[in-house]
């Protein structure tokens, strides 16, 4: 218990403390600001989308692990 209460404060304070963006590094910024066509909400679609493939790859290897280790429990308590 005691080790997951500073990680919630973290969590909770990670959460509300930072600023908003628009996920957009200061480069891609800079041509979406000069360029006139409706592009800007399209380049920062697709940054959001490439962000996320992480998180879908360490949820799957965590499912996978969590799958392992409880069958493994499940034998050892039987």
């Amino acid at each position: 218990m005691k080790k997951v209460v500073p990680f919630i404060i973290l969590l909770v304070l990670a959460l509300f403390w930072s600023e908003p963006n628009l996920a957009q590094c200061s480069m891609c910024r800079a041509v979406v600001e000069n360029n006139e066509s409706n592009i800007g909400q399209g380049l920062n679609n697709g940054i959001l989308y490439l962000m996320g493939f992480p998180y879908i790859m360490i949820m799957a290897v965590g499912i996978l692990l969590f799958r392992k280790f409880s069958k493994d429990y499940k034998q050892v308590a039987a």
